[in-house]
C-alpha cells in the first residue's frame, strides 16, 4: 500500500491507499524537532491503532514545505519501511508544465493541489488550500500551471490580531451564524470567517476575469475549508483529500 504524506506547516496529513482508493487518513501536529525514529514509531503507532503493521506499507510519497523534516521522512522511509520514498520536487513527473518565473520556488503541496484538482474537474480550474497561508493556484484549460495568490491564512490572521490587540481574546474558529456581532467573541468569528470568504470570492472573481474564464471551477482544500466553503459564492467544490489524491496521482506517473 501507498502511505501519502502531506507536511505543513502546522499540520501532517497521511493517507494510505490500496488500488488508488484511499483506505485510512491521520492528521498530526506537525513538529520540526522529530527525527526520524520519531517518526517511525509515531506511524508505527498511528497503523497498529488501526490494526496494521509497518509492513503493510509498500510504497511512499512525500510533499512537504517543512525543508528540515524532508530528511527525517527519507531516513525514516528507508530504515523502518524499507522502501525509497518519492519526494515531490524539481526532477519528479508531475505530468504538469510549471509556467511560473522561477518553478523551482513553488511549493511542492500547490502542485500536488493543482494535479489532483484538473485530474477531477479539468482545466481551467482555482485550487484554494486553507492551511497556515490561503493559497490560490491557477491551472490552465491545458493543464499548465498558470501561478498562484498566497494571503496569511485564517488562523495566522487571528493569532496575529490577539497578539497585537491586547484586549482581544483567542476565539474557537466556528460559524457564528451571523454577520452582525453582540459580542467580542462572535464578533471576532463573524469577521474571521465572513472576512475570508469575502476575500476568496474577490480573488477568485479577479483570477476568472484576468483568465477569461467565467466558470472557471473552483476547488477548496486543507484544514478551513469547511468552515469557509459555506459562505464563498464562488467556491464550486470540497474535497478534504485533494493533496493526498494528488501525491497517489503522481507516484503512480512516476512508476
Amino acid at each position: 500500500m501507498l502511505l501519502a504524506i502531506d507536511v505543513g506547516n502546522t499540520q501532517t496529513v497521511l493517507g494510505l491507499f490500496g488500488d488508488s482508493a484511499l483506505a485510512e487518513e491521520w492528521r498530526i501536529a506537525t513538529d520540526v524537532q522529530r527525527t526520524h525514529d520519531e517518526l517511525g514509531a509515531l506511524i508505527d503507532s498511528l497503523l497498529r491503532a488501526r490494526r496494521l503493521c509497518l509492513d503493510v506499507v509498500t510504497a511512499l510519497a512525500l510533499s512537504s514545505v517543512v525543508p528540515v523534516l524532508n530528511r527525517e521522512y527519507v531516513r525514516m522511509a528507508r530504515r523502518y519501511l524499507g522502501v525509497e520514498p518519492l519526494v515531490v520536487g524539481p526532477g519528479v513527473k508531475t505530468g504538469m508544465p510549471i509556467l511560473t518565473s522561477n518553478p523551482r520556488e513553488v511549493g511542492a503541496d500547490l502542485i500536488v493541489d493543482a494535479v489532483a484538482s484538473f485530474e477531477m474537474v479539468g482545466g481551467p480550474c482555482v485550487v484554494v488550500d486553507f492551511g497556515t497561508a490561503t493559497t490560490f493556484g491557477v491551472v490552465s484549460a491545458k493543464g499548465e500551471y498558470l501561478g498562484h495568490v498566497i494571503s496569511p491564512g485564517i488562523q495566522t490572521a487571528m493569532d496575529a490580531l490577539t497578539t497585537r490587540a491586547a484586549k482581544l481574546p483567542r476565539v474557537e474558529l466556528i460559524d457564528p451564524g451571523t454577520v452582525i456581532g453582540k459580542t467580542t467573541v462572535h464578533s471576532m468569528q463573524a469577521g474571521a470567517i465572513f472576512g475570508f470568504a469575502g476575500q476568496v470570492d474577490g480573488i477568485i472573481t479577479r483570477i476568472r476575469a484576468e483568465l477569461g474564464a467565467p466558470t472557471a471551477v473552483s476547488v477548496a482544500t486543507g484544514g478551513l475549508a469547511p468552515l469557509i466553503f459555506e459562505h464563498a459564492a464562488t467556491l464550486d467544490r470540497l474535497d478534504d483529500h485533494l493533496t493526498l489524491r494528488g501525491l497517489e496521482i503522481i507516484y503512480r506517473r512516476n512508476q
